[in-house]
């Protein structure tokens, strides 16, 4: 039986990396892998013009579409990207933000309000700080240069946040060095972090309330997932099977090449120490996939979606993801 030719389009990480260079191969599957820079880039090209038979995409936007009951992409439960969000959250100096409390009141710039990486830090903010989101005008724009950030298609809000668009000619970054925005929730630092004194993070202690975040909750955010186009699946339902495996093997592979100290696979001076926080912390995989093993990360995901008006009531976990039957370990 001739192999089923399909696109397959993500970021460039470590443990895509097998499948990117053909070292592992989804079964049945004649791959083609489109590495792109950034994953709005993926996101928008996947959701508004069906462009890849596979691909990374947003968690939040996928949800967004899951509940609207017409979504037309299903997910494998493989997760490219996860990041802790309290180190991106950044204050003016001069504005008196000393707590997470005085964000109150404030304009706070975002990429986007849809994004996940803001919902997941806003709903730190309510749940672990007590913050009432309501009282935030969010100001939403790009953040390295003037303009929108991306052309995304979410599904809009059920219910209207207090969001503003920069129309200004400059990015959030800078309004943010000249106090034109109070604080900023961002994907990654802005390029005035570093250069201005006035910016500076709201939490400096980040990596230990992200620590102790994980250690509580058992929550590690996650920002993106892998979909497939329903239609091809609906046509194929083996798919999932296959690319499941494949991603997990990869990983598998990107997890040993990271562990061999005869040659360190980044430029990391103690990546072998880190491995060691990595091992004692999320007992040696701080990247699984499968649901069982990243639940409370789901569910909360799940959760704050509903409280920031995503989507309208809680979705089962089962319910976000196609069946697999994964013949090697996560």
């Amino acid at each position: 039986m001739p192999r089923l030719p399909l696109t397959f389009a993500c970021c460039r990480y470590d443990r895509m990396e097998a499948i990117r260079e053909g070292l592992v191969t989804v079964e049945g599957v004649d791959l083609t892998c489109l590495t792109l820079k950034s994953g709005r880039d993926v996101f928008d090209r996947m959701v508004g013009g069906r462009e890849f038979d596979v691909a990374e995409l947003s968690a939040s936007e996928f949800v967004s579409l899951q509940g609207t009951g017409n979504n037309p992409f299903v997910a494998l439960p493989v997760f490219p990207s996860r990041v802790f969000r309290h180190g991106y959250i950044f204050v003016n100096a001069r504005k008196g933000i000393r707590s997470p409390k005085d964000l109150q009141g404030k304009r706070v710039g975002l990429p986007l309000y849809t994004q996940t990486a803001a919902l997941w830090a806003r709903g730190h903010l309510a749940h672990q700080f007590g913050i009432d989101l309501s009282t935030i005008r969010w100001v939403q724009g790009a953040v390295e240069e003037a303009g929108t950030h991306g052309k995304p298609h979410a599904p809009p809000l059920l219910k209207p946040a207090n969001i503003e668009h920069n129309t200004s000619k400059d990015s959030l970054g800078v309004l943010l060095a000249r106090g034109e925005i109070d604080a900023l929730i961002g994907s990654r630092k802005p390029e005035s972090f570093g250069r201005d004194p006035n910016v500076v993070r709201l939490f400096p202690n980040y990596r230990a309330l992200e620590r102790e975040l994980y250690q509580t909750a058992k929550i590690f955010p996650i920002m993106h997932l892998v979909a497939i186009r329903r239609s091809l699946y609906e046509q194929h339902r083996w798919l999932a099977t296959s690319f499941y495996n494949a991603f997990v093997e990869a990983k598998r592979r990107a997890r040993a090449r990271m562990r061999y100290g005869g040659s360190l696979a980044t430029m990391q001076p103690w990546l072998l120490a880190e491995i060691e926080e990595i091992d004692t912390v999320f007992g040696g995989d701080a990247f699984p996939y499968g649901v069982e093993a990243n639940r409370p990360t789901l569910e909360a995901l799940v959760r704050y979606m509903v409280e920031q008006h995503f989507i309208p009531k809680p979705i089962p976990i089962e319910d976000l993801f196609v069946p697999i039957q994964p013949n090697i370990g996560t």
